[in-house]
């Protein structure tokens, strides 16, 4: 089946070249005859499951909850014994599908079990169980912290760079004490999900993920295809994707539709007639002269002094363009910081970079990326990618000199190849989204016969009840073929928010 692409928002979108990425050794397919196919014990595999199931009082539903424990050292099948936590959020209808969804969380960095809660009461229990597995790296008894990279005791270091030098030679030498940072890469994980797959006893399964959930997606499908039924991938993240090489000019693509869409309504440009140009000179304003600016203490509510350069102040704008209810706010905050009020951008950058690095493991967002992503990018990339964008280089240089001190897994030559299969893959992409704009899923759908593409309005991560409707008809049949997708073209953007005079 020829896969399919269609947009029903175009908004003139400079597409970036496509470059390759190489996986660790752990991720190498290899062509095996039926003699050399290890044959897999199900029984012990079940014997390293612990759950326990519970009623969910407040829903009246079933939950199971507990731990699978996975070699750390997966070549090997010895040593020491690392444990994922475990989450199943049970079907609540009186006849459940066989075939669960597993959800894998962004990043990479981020816990997916923690996403539980919000989980409960969502439509697919009504057919089907949830699954939530925490990476290795990301949750259980091997999360790989970095805790002065979001310390409360110092909120400046919301603002600043994250990858500091001195900061994760310190992270580095805690973690080794503990774990083989050279066993965290996707694939090692990938399999570890497919162990736990089998454990509790599903043939096949469905994915869904979200930004670097994505590439997770598919690398697990790539290495077992046979077990996957459906995937839908939301904020697309494909081998070609280098992490974070595309953060400046995605950035900076973004913030160009945001400016011509407020340059195009009517309020907003009413409002601020010069959003645009008021951006640029703050932001050279900050490049001369950083400001110190009074925000309330995310924990303590005291006022507290930060600064914020300009780098803190592109930062903080990719950061909040993630999220779409920030993003309607970002020209209302550019004006008040070009009258000189930095104080509500400022707060939100705190209040926002807060959340994200709370959110990830760094120590795991390393141990993957400087293997997986950095290590091919070059010098010739940056300057290509970087030159001339409101970001600049900055935060790949830093984080490439940490990754020269960092443990990784060995890369085949050859993993760049772009993952195809013949499973049902239904890809969701954002016009402004800052990270992974439309172009990324493009390039993944290009390589899957069997896909649809939509591009939406919308930031990093797409929804709405429009989108709800698809993924729902696309889970219910399997099938990416026939799907009614009219209502995107009804589908709008939120309005901006304007302060009333």
């Amino acid at each position: 089946m020829k896969k399919k692409t269609r947009s029903f928002f175009r908004l003139g979108i400079v597409w970036i070249t496509s470059l390759s990425v190489l996986f660790s050794l752990a991720c190498q397919p290899t062509q095996k005859t039926e003699e050399q196919i290890p044959v897999v014990d199900v029984e012990a595999l079940k014997s390293r499951l612990v759950i326990t199931p519970e009623e969910d009082t407040k829903s009246g539903t079933q939950v199971s909850r507990g731990t699978f424990s996975v070699f750390e050292d997966r070549d090997a099948q010895k040593g020491r014994m690392i444990k994922l936590d475990v989450v199943v959020l049970h079907a609540t209808g009186s006849e459940p599908k066989h075939d669960p969804v597993f959800y894998l969380a962004g990043g990479p960095g981020q816990d997916v079990t923690q996403n539980e809660r919000g989980l409960r009461g969502y439509w697919i229990r009504k057919d089907r169980d949830i699954v939530l597995v925490s990476q290795r790296g990301t949750g259980g008894d091997n999360r790989l912290d970095c805790e002065l990279t979001s310390s409360d005791d110092n909120i400046q270091c919301y603002l600043d760079p994250l990858f500091n030098v001195d900061t994760f030679h310190v992270c580095l030498e805690e973690l080794q004490k503990k774990y083989d940072l050279t066993k965290f890469s996707t694939c090692m994980a990938a399999d570890d999900l497919n162990e736990i797959r089998l454990a509790l006893g599903y043939d096949t399964i469905n994915l869904i993920g979200g930004s670097y959930g994505t590439r997770m997606a598919l690398v697990y499908m790539r290495r077992h295809p046979e077990t996957v039924r459906t995937a839908i991938l939301n904020g697309v993240a494909p081998i070609a994707f280098k992490n974070p090489l595309f953060h400046a000019p995605a950035i900076q693509e973004a913030l160009q539709l945001l400016f011509g869409e407020c340059a195009n309504d009517p309020d907003c440009s009413a409002a601020f007639p010069n959003f645009e140009d008021e951006f640029r000179i703050v932001i050279q304003r900050l490049e001369e002269y950083p400001v110190e600016v009074a925000v309330s203490h995310p924990v303590t509510k005291e006022r507290t002094v930060v600064k914020m350069s300009r780098e803190a102040f592109v930062e903080a704008t990719r950061a909040m363009m993630y999220i779409m209810d920030y993003n309607r706010r970002i020209p209302s905050m550019v004006h008040k910081a070009f009258e000189g009020n930095y104080e509500p951008f400022a707060q939100l950058g705190v209040d926002t970079e807060r959340m994200i690095r709370k959110m990830l493991a760094m120590g795991m967002l390393l141990s993957v990326t400087c293997a997986e992503d950095l290590d091919r990018i070059s010098e010739k990339d940056i300057v290509e990618f970087t030159g001339g964008t409101f970001m600049g280089d900055g935060r790949v240089r830093r984080q490439k000199t940490v990754c020269e001190f960092w443990p990784r897994s060995l890369l085949p030559d050859n993993y760049g190849d772009p993952v195809s299969v013949g499973v049902p893959v239904l890809l969701l992409s954002g016009t402004m989204d800052p990270v992974t704009p439309p172009r990324w899923g493009e390039e993944a759908a290009s390589h899957l016969p069997n896909s649809l593409h939509l591009v939406v309005p919308g930031s990093h991560g797409v929804g709405g009840r429009c989108i709800l409707s698809i993924q729902k008809r696309f889970l219910e049949t399997g099938s990416v073929e026939g799907l009614d997708v009219s209502c995107i073209q009804s589908t709008k953007l939120p309005r901006f928010q304007i302060p009333r005079l």
